[in-house]
């Protein structure tokens, strides 16, 4: 097991998450963060610290996708270990569900 970041990331990006994960396994797109499969230990502090409540289990149902997205994104974005202000808009697009093919965008963050 492991655990992925879904679609309700995108357009918020908070970081919350990354400042409580012991092994560093976020890694930042321009909006949203990933975490790297292979590096995550499972150890589920992070989940509860998403605002946004989209950091899940892979044993979910329906989250194989997102298990790819994460794996293939983390190898591409730079990893991020500490905190930095959400998206301006992120309370705005929060709630908003399938935001995947509305607003994904594939390039880098800044990492730290």
């Amino acid at each position: 097991m492991t655990y992925v970041v879904n679609d309700k990331c995108i357009k918020c990006k908070y970081t919350d998450c990354v400042e409580v994960c012991p092994v560093d396994c976020f890694y930042e797109g321009e909006n949203m963060l990933v975490i790297h499969p292979d590096e995550c230990i499972d150890c589920g502090v992070c989940e509860p610290e998403c605002p946004a409540d989209a950091i899940k289990p892979d044993t979910e149902p329906g989250l194989e996708r997102w298990l790819e997205v994460n794996r293939e994104y983390a190898d591409k974005w730079p990893n991020i270990t500490s905190k930095k202000p959400a998206l301006p808009d992120a309370d705005q697009f929060r709630d908003e569900e399938d935001k995947f093919d509305k607003y994904f965008s594939s390039e880098p963050g800044k990492g730290d």
